[in-house]
């Protein structure tokens, strides 16, 4: 059977490949300790539960406009302009089913054949894939630890040509955790304007940034940089709403008019109950969230202390999201369990297989020297998940 090239050029998500192979060996009555995927284990706040059953009850089960019902767009604009003091306009607002689509709806409408991307890396599994469904190349640009893996503005300027398109900056990140100050971002914005480059700016774990720090969006810093960015966010990290697949994006009216066009083409409408609770979610208490950031907190600072006391691991404390990404590049070359570690797809594998602890490779996410543990998961699981690692490492000679 012959497929299309691009089916062909795709690969699968690692993390939800690691995860699919979690939940089977505890099918087959294996105790896993889960740190591969990226889900708050908290459930749906009730407020945001009783608005999609009320939602069912009247009826609002037909389809909606393409881009999202107009309250939904609207608590958007409002929440941009409370929390960021951005103004958008419904017309400027596309609702996506998650901010996933959002993200392949923003490539699929900026990215012609040949346009290059800047990716720093340590970067987010999909946005590879998503580049070259577009047609675009990415441009993986390498970030240094002792930065705390943030893109520089002397890195920015040294991977541009006159085919660079777009940024993709992601604050806080996935996977190591980072978050952008104002004086970073206004450091980039100069150059991006300068150079009248589009920035995709992905913001879904905003609602979780950790002591004291504030989120800023580089849209924020001026009307020029804002013309040129487009916005990413939803609702499923900062309100545990991963199932409802509600995302959304903000930017130019050119821009978002275009992603309408082609999301009506490719899914239409996200779904009209989640909407409604997505409504709820924005307008409604917003104490959940607060409850939700201070247990993070709790088990970020559990998680990397336990790790920095492993011998051969140094961990920094990420500043945001619900990741940790530990340099393990001293155990390459050592042996556990008569098995030999080359790379980081080969710890996770023997992580996996010998102490039942999923999580994910470096190497998924561009670099090669690390591993990704989520501590979107009880504290109970962290510390015997932990206790695990910290055993089996124990063994390698």
């Amino acid at each position: 059977m012959k497929l299309a090239k691009r089916a062909a050029a795709i690969s699968p998500s690692p993390t939800l490949a690691i995860d699919a192979k979690a939940k089977a060996m505890k099918k087959n009555g294996l105790d896993v300790i889960g740190f591969g995927v990226g889900e708050p284990d908290f459930d749906t706040p009730e407020h945001i539960k009783k608005a999609a059953v009320e939602a069912i009850q009247q009826g609002f089960t037909k389809y909606t406009p393409v881009s999202g019902i107009d309250e939904l767009k609207e608590a958007i604009c409002q929440k941009f302009k409370r929390e960021q003091g951005l103004e958008y306009r419904p017309q400027e607002i596309i609702v996506s089913s998650g901010a996933k689509h959002s993200l392949y709806n923003t490539f699929q409408v900026l990215c012609d054949e040949g346009d290059e991307v800047i990716l720093p890396a340590p970067y987010w599994v999909s946005y590879w894939e998503q580049i070259k469904l577009a047609g675009g190349i990415p441009v993986i640009v390498p970030t240094k630890e002792e930065n705390g893996f943030k893109l520089t503005a002397e890195e920015l300027k040294s991977a541009l040509t006159d085919k660079t398109k777009i940024l993709i900056l992601t604050s806080p990140s996935n996977p190591t955790g980072a978050v952008y100050t104002k004086a970073e971002l206004e450091a980039l914005a100069q150059i991006l304007v300068e150079k009248g480059i589009f920035v995709i700016s992905d913001e879904i774990y905003e609602k979780l940034v950790y002591d004291g720090q504030s989120h800023v969006s580089i849209a924020s810093l001026g009307e020029k940089i804002k013309e040129l960015t487009v916005i990413i966010n939803g609702l499923s990290k900062g309100y545990s709403m991963t199932g409802w697949r509600i995302g959304y994006a903000a930017g130019n009216q050119e821009i978002i008019k275009a992603m309408t066009n082609f999301q009506s083409h490719a899914t239409s409408n996200p779904t009209s109950i989640s909407q409604k609770a997505g409504v709820e979610a924005l307008n409604g208490p917003q104490e959940p969230v607060a409850a939700m950031l201070k247990e993070f907190t709790r088990r970020r600072d559990y998680m990397v202390e336990r790790l920095n006391q492993i011998p051969g691991i140094s961990c920094l404390k990420p500043g945001g999201a619900f990741y940790v990404f530990p340099n393990v590049a001293s155990f390459y070359g050592k042996t556990i369990s008569g098995k030999k570690i080359k790379d980081s797809t080969d710890l996770a594998e023997i992580l996996l297989e010998e102490a039942k602890v999923a999580l994910v490779p470096g190497i998924a996410f561009g670099v090669q020297d690390y591993l990704r543990l989520s501590y979107a998961t009880s504290l109970e699981n962290i510390v015997e998940g932990i206790n695990r690692i910290e055993s089996l490492l124990q063994e390698a000679e």
